[in-house]
């Protein structure tokens, strides 16, 4: 079972748009994420529970404004939501831990899935792999 944290203890933590990503399903603009361009080696965690969700290796660009994997970290990282909001159906994807907001995900992604996990930066932490700096999204 997800451990949802109480949203005024998120609102502490978060920025305006983290919080409106995370804790109101929101979206952030496209093209204007910190984490969208990085290229370095390492893990991708939930901002709000530092839960691990993608490995760079599972990267890619796809051209649509938002950080894109092709597959999460493991089948319990990732909680998937039918949306039916914006008169479209579509995949929400949350963390698998805090039930936190993160993007949806697409049948239109590379092999070897074919599925495109469109995530906001600003529900993510990443962690390089060489140094262990952290980039918030």
């Amino acid at each position: 079972m997800a451990n949802q944290l109480p949203p005024d203890l998120s609102k502490k933590n978060l920025s305006e748009m983290q919080f409106y990503v995370t804790q109101k399903h929101g979206t952030e603009p496209p093209f204007s994420g910190r984490l969208l361009h990085n290229k370095r080696e390492g893990v991708y965690h939930c901002l709000v529970c530092d839960a691990p969700l993608f490995m760079s290796e599972s990267k890619y660009d796809s051209g649509c404004g938002w950080p894109s994997f092709y597959e999460p970290v493991s089948d319990s990282a990732i909680h998937y939501i039918k949306d039916f909001t914006h008169d479209m159906e579509r995949i929400e994807i949350r963390c698998g831990n805090c039930e936190a907001h993160l993007g949806h995900v697409f049948p239109d992604g590379p092999q070897p899935t074919g599925e495109r996990y469109c995530v906001n930066s600003a529900s993510l932490n990443f962690t390089d792999d060489q140094n262990g700096e952290q980039i918030e999204g």
